[in-house]
């Protein structure tokens, strides 16, 4: 079961690399709203320092939306998602594989470009480190819950704008305790609210580790009947 899985996920990854456009556009959608953001706002230091932690996770999760659509549309389409649920692999060890792999492919590259993306918004040097670590914690909860919002639309074509829209109020908590975790390092709010936000935004994730496995395979078996 593990070598199905490894190698689930390994194709996932070689035709990510391969076909492109995933990764690639949600990085360069990141690029281009935090470059716009100073010239929207003005040239004010103290402004954009501010607004800074929470524009790179609005901007971060906006981003993410854009992919999720790639993660089992394609499958279903070729009829590959119809022998995977047939395999030996469980439904949910499927969308651990394909929630993963998007996470590799999307969220992680998101993360290792926030640090060149803060320069431009005057991100305080403290506030980096928080930043990071809680995008490094809450980015993997994008993958899972969004891959319920894919599973519940992998029949419906062009179906990323509904599965954005299924998904999004479950973003709300990532995006608040993000932000608050790196607010705390820059002055917003005192260091035990920081490590309280932080804490909060780890339980969410490790949630949603669980709820994005069974709710995606629910969805999937659902769609695929």
């Amino acid at each position: 079961m593990m070598r199905a899985f490894l190698a689930l996920l390994a194709r996932d990854l070689r035709l990510a690399v391969r076909l492109g456009g995933g990764g690639g556009m949600a990085v360069f959608f990141f690029l281009v709203v935090i470059a716009l953001l100073p010239l929207g706002i003005g040239p004010d230091r103290e402004l954009l320092a501010r607004v800074a932690p929470g524009m790179l996770w609005v901007a971060l999760l906006l981003a993410a939306l854009l992919t999720l659509d790639r993660l089992f549309q394609a499958d279903y389409e070729d009829g590959s998602l119809d022998l995977l649920s047939m395999g030996s692999l469980p439904l949910e060890l499927v969308v651990v594989a394909k929630a993963l792999g998007h996470w590799l492919t999307t969220g992680l590259p998101l993360v290792v470009v926030t640090p060149l993306l803060g320069v431009l918004l005057n991100l305080p040097g403290e506030a980096y480190a928080p930043l990071i670590l809680a995008m490094l914690i809450g980015t993997p909860a994008l993958s899972f819950l969004g891959a319920i919002g894919a599973a519940l639309t992998v029949g419906v074509r062009r179906g990323g704008l509904l599965a954005s829209l299924l998904v999004l109020p479950f973003y709300v908590p990532v995006l608040i305790f993000g932000t608050g975790a790196a607010n705390a390092a820059s002055g917003g709010f005192s260091g035990e609210a920081g490590q309280q936000s932080l804490i909060l935004l780890a339980a969410v994730a490790l949630s949603s580790l669980v709820l994005g496995p069974l709710g995606g395979a629910a969805a999937l078996r659902a769609n695929l009947r």
